[in-house]
């Protein structure tokens, strides 16, 4: 059954959502997390596993190669994040205890960039397209849920935003070695700017939200599950209903850890605002309306931690 409790001092009952369950039920607990955590566990969601553990090995297998060879597929310019990156996040100086790898999730990019990634460019390109599709449909399945739950006339209105061909959607591909002390910041405080990031990980625990002030939970580990986190761009849609969760990854000194985290994002040109629905019972929007690209120009001039959605309120 999908369960949606709140427990502030622990993470043993995280919301915890089965879409094998009841339709209804599911869409209201997903509701309830959202409005409650802005995070939730997702099982039975049927991504088929092989296709998260080929990824898994794409990525360890690139992230095992020489420091030159991954720089091949560096990131061309702070104002272009796309691709390799080892510790700097963003260009504002803002550091992480991890490698990574940052891609858009359009076929052509993926098939351009595997050259600099892969021994197999073919391999790597069809395996990344194959998990991207798939997390994209789950994440378009739980938006419908969401509108859905939230009883919103449109079922389609957030998950259009992310079928839309020119989705600015991305994956992130994330790799924390050991280090030489546990519970250093490997991924400092944020929260995620587009709708939802849908993220899974190895048998490695370290991911941490923020439930209340100062309050930190730490996620368990379950390479069988997806952790879904509401990101900015669903607080503004949801007109503050759901507030976007900030979160936080920990360094550990024995295994390595490695999440993938598939972001859905809409197109650049997208109008952002809540649907009329959502506008009840205040009768207008808490913030103002703006395109994905507004917000990305925003995002980009200022550090990970920062609140960006205070510049956009009505």
């Amino acid at each position: 059954m999908a369960t949606s409790s709140r427990t502030p001092l622990g993470s043993k009952n995280l919301p915890t959502i089965d879409l094998q369950d009841h339709r209804s039920n599911v869409s209201k607990s997903i509701v309830e997390a959202c409005h409650q955590f802005g995070f939730f566990k997702v099982i039975n969601h049927n991504v088929p596993k092989d296709i998260i553990e080929k990824v898994q090995q794409e990525g360890f297998s690139f992230f095992a190669k020489p420091t030159f060879v991954k720089q091949e597929a560096a990131q061309t310019s702070p104002a272009n994040p796309l691709g390799y990156g080892h510790k700097n996040i963003g260009a504002l100086g803002d550091k992480g205890e991890l490698e990574y790898l940052l891609l858009s999730t359009h076929p052509s990019y993926i098939a351009e960039k595997s050259i600099t990634i892969s021994d197999d460019p073919s391999r790597f390109s069809s395996t990344v397209n194959h998990y991207i599709q798939a997390v994209r449909d789950l994440t378009c399945e739980l938006l419908e849920l969401i509108a859905e739950g939230l009883y919103v006339k449109d079922k389609s209105v957030f998950s259009g935003l992310i079928r839309d061909v020119e989705s600015d959607s991305l994956l992130r591909i994330n790799y924390y070695p050991p280090t030489s002390k546990d519970d250093d910041i490997g991924f400092g405080e944020h929260s995620d700017p587009q709708l939802l990031s849908i993220l899974t990980s190895n048998n490695v625990a370290g991911l941490q939200i923020l439930v209340e002030k100062d309050a930190w939970i730490s996620v368990p580990a379950d390479p069988n599950a997806f952790w879904v986190f509401v990101g900015d761009m669903l607080q503004v849609l949801t007109n503050g209903r759901f507030v976007s969760v900030r979160h936080r990854v920990l360094t550990n000194t024995s295994k390595p850890r490695m999440s993938m985290i598939y972001f859905g994002a809409p197109s650049l040109q997208a109008s952002i605002s809540a649907p009329s629905e959502l506008l009840r019972p205040i009768g207008h929007s808490l913030y103002r309306t703006f395109t994905w690209k507004a917000y990305k120009e925003k995002l980009y001039s200022q550090g990970l931690a920062a609140t960006r959605l205070d510049g956009f309120k009505n």
